[in-house]
């Protein structure tokens, strides 16, 4: 694993910690890494400001929530155009059922990640949103039976 020179292994300990638990508290967190409040603060801030740290956010239990059912599309576009690529991004940014959108190379172009309630909620999005955006000419759906591993987390140490 190749890291910035950054780093030392001192960042990474309070990184992993924040993976684990973002709301640990500035003292819990000095005692984990055995640094001083003011240090630990001091360094979350930099690590904040230098963009390694992106924000925070509770992980939301999707299943009581009313968006149960995932489904992974292929889209493959029309043409591939500044211009349509640009359109494509942009309407996609504004649907709250597309949790993830990856330009990917091979045969297709991009791979999104959607959450409904359920089949009839995705085929209603598919017909009205889908297949409406800008430059789609062909998708294939993956509906998820089994979410095996879930995490967003990265190997730090």
């Amino acid at each position: 694993m190749t890291l910035t020179a950054d780093l030392d292994r001192t960042d990474l300990k309070i990184l992993a910690c924040l993976q684990e638990d973002g709301r640990i508290s500035n003292l819990k967190l000095a005692e984990t890494v055995s640094l001083s409040p003011t240090a630990v603060l001091a360094r979350v801030q930099r690590l904040t400001r230098e963009g390694f740290i992106l924000g925070y956010e509770a992980r939301l239990n999707p299943n009581k929530l009313g968006a149960g059912l995932m489904v992974f599309v292929e889209v493959l576009l029309d043409r591939t155009t500044p211009h349509v690529f640009e359109a494509f991004k942009a309407a996609v940014q504004v649907r709250q059922e597309i949790l993830e959108c990856h330009m990917v190379a091979g045969g297709f172009d991009y791979l999104l990640k959607t959450r409904m309630a359920d089949m009839a909620a995705y085929r209603q999005f598919a017909g009205t949103v889908l297949w409406q955006l800008p430059g789609v000419r062909e998708t294939r759906t993956y509906a998820v039976m089994e979410e095996v591993k879930s995490s967003a987390r990265l190997a730090l140490l």
